[in-house]
């Protein structure tokens, strides 16, 4: 049986449009900050809650905007799928990785792209991103 995560992640973009990508500890893909939603929160609070978490960065929910939503299998546990809300944001600053994350990396998506992308990221965001103007 398949359980699904509910999560709410950020495509956090820096001033030469670079996408900043998160590894947690003790795994192996990158992904998208962000993280699962707590029993009755929604999505945007709980985007707000994580990032604060995860990066000590503060966004107001009037800088995210809407990517869409998308369902894809889980990158980091097994028989579990995740159906998440993405929004979009310009990065105001610079962060550091904090709670449970272990790496940060930056993702030029005009070039290839490496093997250890999270399928979310990979299959259906990265696509989505770059049918935008």
């Amino acid at each position: 049986m398949n359980t699904t995560l509910h999560i709410a992640a950020a495509c956090l973009l820096d001033e030469r449009g670079r996408l900043l990508l998160v590894r947690k500890r003790n795994t192996r893909f990158f992904m998208l900050p962000g993280g699962k939603r707590e029993p009755g929160e929604d999505a945007l609070s709980a985007l707000e809650r994580e990032l604060l978490e995860e990066l000590n960065l503060h966004l107001d929910a009037g800088a995210l905007r809407p990517l869409g939503q998308f369902q894809a299998p889980a990158a980091n546990e097994a028989d579990t799928w995740v159906q998440a809300d993405i929004y979009r944001a310009a990065l105001p600053h610079a962060v550091q990785p904090a709670a449970e994350l272990e790496e940060l990396r930056w993702l030029d998506t005009a070039l290839p792209l490496p093997d250890d992308l999270a399928p979310l990221l990979r299959e259906q965001v990265l696509p989505t991103l770059k049918r935008l103007p």
